[in-house]
């Protein structure tokens, strides 16, 4: 499994954001920063039945010592960019942190399904119009995967939005649609995955500490 350097991970995840001036990395950088801290700051119980507590949504454990330097997952790090995605959608931070944490064991074998999947056929430009009929959503990929926010009318029942993974489109759309005045948030991942990986293969660790 291949490891990762912060500063990797928030180059990679930057150069995917096109965030090429300071001020637009420095936006980046700060979110994904947040996004850190509040999954440190929250509970967790590694024995506990609910997944929001049982794991992180970034990490694989608890923080090293001092001088103990954090390594981060593929996953994880695709865990972080759609993290992103979250917030620039103005879902709140927290909100953002638990629901990865809950939909963790479901995305990560997900991420691990998308990975071993051909690029050259995922992303063949005949085979995604092949699917771009009337009636079809266009999509950046022959094989798209959707994380679906969806929310109805706030009631003491259901007070809170649900996150679910879909790997058929249909049954996203059934979803989104299944009651009139439903609200739904779409992030595709197929090609997040993708194309953060390529990011990654391309990022330079750096040493900790000024040069």
């Amino acid at each position: 499994m291949n490891a990762y350097k912060r500063n990797q991970v928030e180059d990679a995840i930057v150069a995917r954001f096109g965030a090429h001036d300071a001020k637009s990395e420095a936006a980046v950088l700060t979110r994904l920063k947040r996004l850190l801290d509040t999954d440190r700051a929250l509970d967790v119980r590694p024995q506990s039945d609910k997944a929001e507590l049982a794991n992180y949504a970034f990490f694989s454990g608890d923080a090293p010592g001092k001088g103990g330097e954090i390594q981060f997952s593929e996953y994880q790090s695709f865990a972080l960019l759609i993290g992103l995605q979250m917030l620039n959608h103005k879902w709140p931070q927290k909100f953002v942190v638990e629901s990865l944490r809950r939909i963790r064991p479901a995305l990560e074998r997900q991420h691990k399904k998308i990975m071993r999947r051909d690029p050259s056929k995922l992303f063949d430009p005949d085979q995604i119009r092949l699917q771009a009929k009337p009636g079809n959503p266009a999509l950046p990929t022959a094989s798209p995967v959707f994380l679906l926010i969806w929310s109805d009318q706030r009631t003491a029942e259901d007070p809170a939005p649900t996150v679910e993974i879909f790997d058929d489109y249909r049954a996203a759309f059934a979803r989104g649609l299944e009651k009139p005045g439903r609200s739904t948030t779409w992030v595709e991942l197929t090609r997040s995955a993708h194309a953060l990986s390529e990011q990654l293969a391309n990022a330079l660790p750096r040493k900790r500490g000024r040069s």
